[in-house]
């Protein structure tokens, strides 16, 4: 299958490595900045001659005519980069957030569905070796009737970082850390409680960052239609490194901890029904290299496979709008200083624009 990569900065290294990994026939590369596509090359261990570059991606569309992209450029051009794509019946992974407003995600799953073309955001940390364990535990029903759950994912983020790059921190190409650093954690949390949203009031801080147009810290609480309830924390503010990105979920049956930096650990495990397996897991750590996880292989291997099979991918965009919904539901709470009921139809980072 042909691949081709558009945007070539930090999070590219797993894009690319995913695709070598599943044996993609790697057909172009592309960035605005020619010499990031050679940087990123040599970390992924491929040659120039392997490759052709391209500065723009529409032109790489029409000559390399790759069957499948990867969009990992910054945030802010996610969905005009992906309706285009889809437009030209390409399928797409999109790097997350797959879209900056409601609206843009909306217009992703209706064009990819009338064009029949297959759509996967890039939520990889739901292959975690800990997710997964914790995924099947509840569809198992070993939770019983689900009481409540959290994510908190305190990170570090300093200046260095945000200099690294002029869009970080801005609100119409990144978010603040809610949207960049917490939406994978967003993501489990809501995939775990049932997905469907009731209501959303949360809060967001500027605190440590000031040189930034969007927020460092975020809390809410949430409601799900199940009758469960739920609580987010998420910063960049923790000195003076990444602390965890933790998941709680407790059920009438069932506790469990899923901890480490990236959800990759398991630190509780308890249920009424317990049986030898469980004692196996409980303490059970994915080493990580990065806090990016270990699943974009297997994310782009499912991906693949939804495609050769006609299937829906295991992450699909419907999953990339629930994550993005949640986070600008937090962020119209913290504008209006009122609950956001869900579904959420109309709403865009830029909507707070000048809010710190």
């Amino acid at each position: 299958m042909k691949y081709a990569l558009i945007g070539c900065g930090r999070i590219a290294v797993n894009h690319l490595k995913a695709a070598i990994n599943n044996e993609l026939e790697i057909v172009g590369l592309c960035d605005i900045d020619l010499n990031q596509i050679d940087v990123l090359a040599e970390k992924s261990g491929i040659e120039t001659k392997d490759y052709a570059k391209y500065k723009d991606y529409k032109v790489m569309l029409e000559e390399a005519k790759p069957e499948l992209v990867s969009i990992a450029t910054e945030s802010g051009p996610h969905a005009e980069i992906a309706l285009y794509c889809i437009e030209h019946g390409v399928h797409c992974i999109i790097e997350k957030p797959m879209a900056m407003s409601i609206e843009d995600a909306d217009r992703i799953i209706a064009l990819s569905e009338s064009r029949g073309v297959k759509v996967s955001a890039c939520h990889q940390n739901r292959f975690n070796v800990a997710i997964q364990e914790l995924r099947k535990a509840l569809e198992a029903g070993r939770f019983g009737r689900l009481s409540h759950g959290s994510i908190n994912v305190r990170w570090n983020r300093n200046r260095g970082y945000y200099d690294q790059a002029p869009w970080r921190g801005t609100w119409a190409q990144d978010g603040g850390c809610l949207m960049n650093q917490c939406i994978h954690g967003i993501d489990l949390l809501r995939w775990m409680m049932g997905d469907e949203v009731e209501e959303v009031y949360g809060t967001t801080r500027q605190q440590f960052h000031d040189y930034l147009e969007a927020e460092d810290v975020g809390t809410a609480v949430v409601k799900f239609k199940n009758g469960a309830v739920g609580t987010i924390e998420g910063t960049v503010n923790v000195f003076p490194r990444n602390l965890e990105e933790t998941l709680y979920v407790f059920g009438e049956n069932g506790t469990v901890k899923i901890g480490g930096t990236s959800t990759n650990n398991i630190d509780v495990w308890d249920f009424a029904d317990a049986s030898d397996a469980d004692a196996s897991l409980a303490g059970m750590e994915e080493a990580t290299s990065n806090v990016y996880g270990n699943g974009h292989t297997s994310l782009f291997a499912d991906m693949i496979e939804a495609i050769r099979d006609d299937r829906r991918p295991y992450v699909d965009a419907v999953a990339g709008r629930n994550a993005i919904e949640m986070i600008l539901a937090i962020y119209k709470s913290q504008k209006t200083g009122q609950p956001v009921k869900l579904p959420l139809e109309e709403f865009k980072s830029t909507d707070m624009e000048g809010t710190f």
